[in-house]
């Protein structure tokens, strides 16, 4: 989860809100994410033999087809979030190598495809190996980012913290200024968390399922102390205005303000470990689903097949491919990180809404539960989380989720190679509308950014 989300938080946040919509936006945010994380951890107890976790709840719960999008999504998501890696990493890199500039010109693009391929190197490895540089990556960015907690305390004014405290201009709380406010902080925080479902995804591999659960709700709630401390204290530091206009990552010039130019260096370089550890974490992510899912007969049967050292070399393949022909369209689309996390996060909507639903229809029908268990706790967490979902959605926009439509739109040829395989016919009842539904909503989208109707980021 931490990757490059904590180290532009500061900037993002004040970007999308003044400091009471922020406080609003992260406890909408935390009582979603907790409701989410356990459903997976509820989920993962239940379900235990759904390997791949955060897909197999939809196929189990909704369809083959609603199952292959759910994998699909999520598959994309980490692939594009791997390239808003490759985008906030050359932007930091470009503290001390200008020539990198905001992460997107062409030495951003050459540098990014060298270290693409040196990290599937190293997964070709072994995935085992993998994860223990991992984990030594993992230690290395918390470091950085503990220190900035530390100091950024006795830096922080009360004066600075309470400035248009729930709006610009505002004498006071106004409903509609907050809301929207509120509403624009969402993509944001949900970025933040976007991976806390890992543990779940890579539940094949584990000895103990208790321990995918365990795992899950410690990373979540550590992370989430981390994240509103930086967001909180970083508001009250630095002007909102100020903060907004910042850099990439936004972190290291918050506390080079404070404590001069060797802050900006420590965050920087926390930042370039925390990313290497990130591409190594989230391609391990972006492989194993597709990998099960071809396992299982959902993508097609190539992307099961393994190397000699049991890493999923076929899907390892593909998926390095999709990133490399991302990271050359950033060169001509001059996508920045915000542009490109923010497609990530709406790509991985549908796998977590689905997931919620799950729950609420494991309840209703009593399957998994004894005669006499108290379904009611169940209930409550899957209907909180279905409706953190869907205010999610709603939160994402319409120009996000039409071109979220052309990326479910792509796995079709997928889908219908699958089913091929298997001898079936592409969709079964019902499901057709649902693709044509799909291929539509694409198709529109792409009209409207011929047009300059649909502009992200803009």
């Amino acid at each position: 989860m931490v990757g490059g989300g904590a180290f532009n938080l500061p900037s993002d946040m004040a970007a999308a809100a003044n400091s009471g919509p922020v406080i609003l936006g992260w406890l909408i945010t935390g009582i979603g994410m907790i409701a989410l994380v356990l459903v997976f951890h509820n989920l993962t107890n239940r379900k235990a033999e759904l390997d791949g976790g955060i897909y197999g709840y939809t196929r189990a719960g909704f369809g083959e087809y609603l199952g292959f999008n759910s994998a699909y999504g999520y598959w994309m998501s980490t692939l594009l979030g791997n390239l808003a890696f490759f985008t906030l990493l050359f932007s930091s890199l470009s503290y001390f190598f200008p020539i990198f500039g905001e992460g997107n010109n062409l030495p951003s693009i050459i540098a990014s495809s060298a270290l693409l391929w040196a990290v599937h190197a190293l997964i070709l490895s072994g995935v085992k190996e993998a994860s223990l540089v991992n984990l030594i990556t993992t230690i290395g960015k918390m470091i950085p980012i503990f220190v900035f907690l530390v100091l950024i305390v006795f830096a922080f004014h009360y004066d600075v913290f309470l400035q248009d405290f729930w709006g610009p201009d505002t004498r006071g709380f106004d409903w509609k200024i907050v809301k929207e406010q509120v509403k624009e902080t969402m993509l944001v925080t949900l970025w933040t968390f976007v991976g806390v479902e890992g543990a779940v995804v890579m539940s094949g591999r584990a000895k103990k399922k208790k321990d995918v659960g365990r795992a899950t709700v410690i990373g979540l709630l550590g992370t989430m102390t981390i994240y509103i401390l930086i967001s909180i204290l970083s508001l009250g530091v630095m002007s909102r205005s100020k903060l907004a206009d910042l850099k990439a990552p936004s972190l290291a010039y918050v506390l080079e303000h404070v404590v001069g130019p060797w802050g900006a260096v420590l965050i920087n370089i926390g930042l370039i470990v925390s990313i290497a550890g990130a591409l190594l974490g989230w391609t391990l992510l972006a492989i194993e689903l597709p990998y099960v899912a071809g396992r299982e007969g959902v993508f097609p049967s190539w992307f099961a097949k393994e190397n000699k050292n049991g890493s999923p070399s076929a899907s390892l393949w593909v998926s390095n491919g999709i990133v490399q022909l991302f990271i050359i369209i950033v060169l001509f689309s001059e996508s920045t990180y915000q542009i490109v996390y923010s497609m990530a996060s709406v790509a991985i909507l549908l796998p977590y809404l689905f997931s919620a639903l799950y729950q609420v229809k494991l309840v209703g029908t009593g399957e998994t539960y004894e005669k006499g268990d108290s379904r009611t706790k169940d209930m409550i967490i899957g209907l909180i989380a279905s409706l953190y979902s869907m205010w999610l959605v709603y939160a994402a926009g319409l120009d996000y989720l039409l071109l979220t439509a052309v990326i479910y739109a792509t796995g079709l040829f997928l889908y219908g190679k699958a089913r091929a395989e298997k001898g079936e016919k592409w969709f079964r009842p019902g499901e057709s509308l649902l693709a044509l539904f799909i291929l539509g909503a694409a198709v529109f989208a792409i009209y409207m950014m011929w047009i300059g109707q649909i502009q992200p980021g803009a």
